[in-house]
């Protein structure tokens, strides 16, 4: 009796940890707006780039958004909103529950070393997804930060009269484009190292697909 008594409670257990909620439904849902309005935003914002490039390079038309300069100006501005507000909802709602604080804090230089050496040696555990490694958490938190700079640095090139103060905060107008353009590239880089991550750990995915 008490060894089916164990089985039951074991069982039991299990069931419980495969029910488990990872990824709440709000988390799910802002996750997917936010990488549909910056996929969006950085193809268009490509196009925009090579009607005026910073550097000695442009980005192939295959993989910008627009087709010229005003089109993608309207599909640049149309996720901007998209973005803004989903971003603020995600921001509001994550420091209104708490998640902020119990995911991304504390990060410490001893934990992001320790778990960045876990990590290139094949030794940092996925056991836990409810949980973040000091990598995971120096990386939401800073594309956190990209998020909001490279918001208000667009703002500061879309609106340099009306907004002067805020282009006068980022240098001027020549030098809000560079902030805007490398925090472009932050979020690209972080973006491939996400989706990497997420084939190496596939079950990270679908935990943000299906919560559990």
């Amino acid at each position: 009796m008490s060894s089916i008594a164990a089985d039951h409670s074991q069982a039991a257990a299990q069931a419980a940890g495969a029910a488990k909620v990872i990824q709440p439904a709000w988390v799910r849902i802002v996750h997917w707006i936010n990488a549909l309005a910056m996929i969006l935003m950085i193809m268009s914002g490509w196009q925009i780039y090579n009607a005026s490039p910073l550097f000695n390079f442009t980005f192939s038309r295959s993989i910008t958004l627009g087709g010229w300069l005003g089109g993608a100006l309207q599909w640049h501005f149309a996720a901007m909103w998209l973005l803004m507000v989903n971003g603020l909802v995600y921001l509001t709602l994550g420091l209104i529950t708490g998640r902020f604080r119990r995911k991304l804090l504390p990060i410490t230089v001893d934990g992001v070393v320790g778990d960045t050496r876990a990590a290139l040696t094949g030794k940092l555990s996925h056991a836990d997804l409810s949980t973040y490694n000091y990598v995971q958490k120096l990386l939401y938190a800073g594309i956190i930060a990209v998020g909001i700079v490279i918001v208000l640095s667009g703002l500061a090139i879309w609106k340099p009269v009306q907004l002067q103060w805020l282009t006068a905060l980022f240098g001027g107008y020549d030098v809000a484009r560079y902030v805007h353009f490398f925090c472009m590239a932050a979020i690209v880089g972080f973006l491939v190292i996400h989706v990497a991550l997420a084939l190496l750990v596939p079950k990270s995915l679908r935990a943000m697909i299906i919560g559990r």
